[in-house]
């Protein structure tokens, strides 16, 4: 396998969770019966520019299908989140009617909406048919195909380009870089937010790892590939999001009216301190995953032993990589507990635990409550705080197993 960035020969294996299915892909009761295929789940490091990255084991047109499960608009938070957003940059680059706004994986509609409240024409790019049918009924234009050069050459032009959580799913990261440049007016501004790969390694987020993430991003990386592109990173902020998540801003190299500000020095700064631009820095991370399973399976077991009953909450992808890595089943783990109408009645891939309404967690009663997407622990936690009438406590895994929450 050779960088999907710079083409080096990739050599230093980063960590290797095993074979295991895509994540998003939930199962029917009928395909209990039928055979899985699973995938390598194996993530390497470039030594030349330090990007980490997982072959193309299984195509990217097969995981973002037109049943797509993950609906952005059923965390709470997370349309916060899009709505912060919204308002903040239009207020920063003067967004008006005259305007023009992109998104890349606008998925249902779940940031555009606020840029249509504010009558500021907006486009979404979204190739799942599922999540693209859902944007259109808020009154959203989309295309649905997969955002890449050859579809930015027949794009307007936009003042504004977001993708969030977009940069790491795409497999051809270079053509869809050059992509966004394409499409941004000379004096437009890109934003993108990922997962920050430092926060990855320092807290052991090991169950962000999975088939549809080609990419795990340092702003080392990221730099880099948007260089490469004629693009400038010019402003970094960190974010809480998904456990700690970078929103970076680009614009062309040839706007001068926007400097590289600080806060990129900043960032690659911590990165360097973390020896993120040396094959130290990536060192060990297997180990430390490696006792967060035991030590998870460990509390799983006693608790078995003791006659608890244990659910879980969030039918997440990070969640079916840390289930599956540590081995657990519906032996286990009863059911688990989603909010969306579209994963209910589904089984976990691999685990085969049953995806249930929160009106079981009420019915069953459990004593402990796995939260899988942790990074929502609090929006979890205060939704669910009647489950503390009847004495259940809450954990998570990672950065390592908390009880009680």
């Amino acid at each position: 396998m050779n960088c999907r960035h710079c083409g080096k020969e990739l050599q230093y294996e980063f960590i290797d969770l095993y074979n295991s299915p895509p994540s998003n892909s939930y199962l029917t009761k009928e395909q209990l019966n039928e055979p899985e295929v699973l995938y390598p789940l194996k993530l390497f490091v470039c030594e030349n520019c330090f990007l980490v990255q997982i072959d193309e084991y299984k195509k990217s047109t097969d995981i973002f299908n037109s049943e797509y499960a993950y609906f952005s608009s059923y965390s709470s938070s997370w349309l916060e989140h899009a709505k912060k957003y919204v308002n903040m940059i239009t207020e920063k680059i003067k967004l008006n009617k005259s305007s023009f706004v992109v998104e890349i994986a606008s998925n249902d509609g779940y940031l555009l909406q606020y840029f249509k409240e504010k009558n500021i024409p907006c486009l979404g790019i979204e190739p799942t048919a599922s999540t693209a049918k859902a944007a259109r009924e808020k009154g959203i234009e989309v295309i649905e195909k997969f955002f890449n050069e050859s579809l930015a050459q027949t794009l307007k032009k936009a003042d504004l380009i977001v993708g969030n959580n977009v940069l790491a799913h795409v497999p051809d990261i270079n053509n869809f870089v050059l992509g966004l440049k394409t499409t941004l007016k000379p004096s437009g501004i890109i934003t993108m937010e990922f997962p920050h790969l430092l926060n990855l390694i320092k807290l052991n987020q090991f169950d962000t790892i999975y088939h549809e993430h080609f990419s795990y991003l340092s702003l080392i990386a990221t730099q880099k590939i948007f260089n490469l592109q004629g693009l400038k990173i010019f402003n970094v902020e960190e974010l809480s999001t998904h456990g700690g998540s970078l929103r970076i801003y680009a614009t062309h190299n040839e706007n001068t009216l926007l400097a590289i500000e600080d806060s990129v020095s900043d960032i690659i700064n911590k990165e360097k301190a973390a020896k993120l631009d040396t094959i130290e820095g990536y060192k060990g991370f297997e180990e430390k995953v490696r006792e967060i399973k035991w030590d998870f399976l460990d509390f799983l077991l006693r608790a078995r032993k003791e006659g608890k009953k244990i659910a879980a909450y969030g039918a997440a992808a990070k969640g079916n990589t840390f289930l599956n890595y540590c081995g657990i089943r519906n032996d286990i783990i009863d059911f688990v507990i989603d909010a969306s109408p579209h994963k209910q009645g589904k089984y976990l891939p691999l685990s085969y635990i049953p995806i249930v309404s929160e009106d079981v967690l009420k019915k069953e009663r459990p004593d402990y409550i796995i939260i899988l997407p942790w990074n929502l622990k609090d929006e979890i936690v205060e939704q669910l705080g009647y489950t503390k009438d009847w004495g259940a406590k809450f954990v998570t895994a990672i950065p390592g197993v908390l009880r009680g929450l």
